[in-house]
């Protein structure tokens, strides 16, 4: 892997205000049309440091996708604090420090791929020279430089979602919030565009919260892992994987630091209480 960076061991956070993300007693509540409504979020604390990578894991509809939501101002909290990069979450989105990347990429059919990338540029003002420099980057950043022309319908899925990571990433944000993003992708190009991640993730130097159902995808790619209850979604446990950003290569899914993680977070699902933040220390 190459630029890689280095960060803090992964821990408890003591809320310095310099977080990429900073909730505090956070709950969502949907209304209905009888009764008391759903409670999809409750007293939910969570910190991710600048540059970290955080994984939020849990079963369906324990309020995964909800609490990306909410840090993306895609909808707002019932109750209690949340701040990105010590701004609202509204703030956050109107200075472009966050870019989204969902399960299905998205794209445009009718753009090709340096169209699709360019589009945020486009809408947000930037001039023809900025946009063509900072597309040409991010071509070359997620390997598609001989697809530049390309149309979306000629692309495999896994390079229709670099395309949506690029375009995400168009305008250098802090903060990437990525919704199963490779969810849909076959085992092989999974793993491939794990990788990619990894190394986007290492040389862009962006914190990155990501929601996923898998257990082996979140300890490969994360600092942290985040464990979340049924429904009210509430963090339950953290699992901390102390391994450098340099050595989440192929040779770590077949190392005993990775599969001590996965059995932890295993563990955590399960429901096997721990006391708090668990590390799982570097091979």
């Amino acid at each position: 892997m190459s630029s890689a960076i280095t960060l803090p061991e992964p821990g408890p956070s003591t809320g310095s205000g310099n977080e990429a993300v900073r909730a505090r007693g956070l709950n969502r509540v949907f209304a209905a049309k009888r009764g008391p409504g759903v409670q999809a979020l409750a007293d939910v604390d969570l910190d991710v440091a600048p540059g970290e990578f955080v994984s939020l894991i849990g079963p369906s509809g324990c309020g995964k996708s909800t609490l990306l939501r909410l840090i993306a101002d895609l909808d707002s909290p019932t109750s209690g604090e949340l701040t990105v990069f010590g701004k609202s979450a509204r703030q956050a989105r109107l200075d472009q420090d966050y870019g989204i990347a969902f399960q299905q990429a998205g794209l445009l059919p009718w753009r090709t791929v340096s169209a699709n990338i360019e589009l945020p540029l486009k809408l947000h003002g930037a001039d023809r020279t900025t946009r063509r420099t900072r597309v040409a980057e991010l071509i070359e950043l997620i390997g598609l430089r001989d697809f530049a022309g390309s149309y979306p319908d000629q692309l495999s899925g896994g390079m229709q979602q670099r395309v949506a990571i690029a375009r995400a990433l168009a305008e250098s944000p802090r903060l990437l919030l990525m919704d199963e993003p490779f969810g849909a992708l076959d085992e092989m190009t999974r793993e491939r565009m794990q990788d990619e991640l990894v190394r986007i993730a290492a040389e862009t130097e962006a914190a990155v919260v990501f929601v996923t159902h898998s257990i082996p995808e979140a300890v490969f790619l994360s600092d942290r892992v985040v464990v979340m209850s049924p429904r009210p979604g509430r963090i339950a446990d953290t699992v901390a994987v102390n391994v450098a950003a340099a050595a989440r290569d192929d040779a770590l899914r077949e190392d005993d630091t990775f599969f001590r993680s996965v059995a932890a977070v295993r563990e955590a699902l399960h429901g096997v209480p721990t006391g708090g933040v668990r590390g799982v220390e570097n091979r």
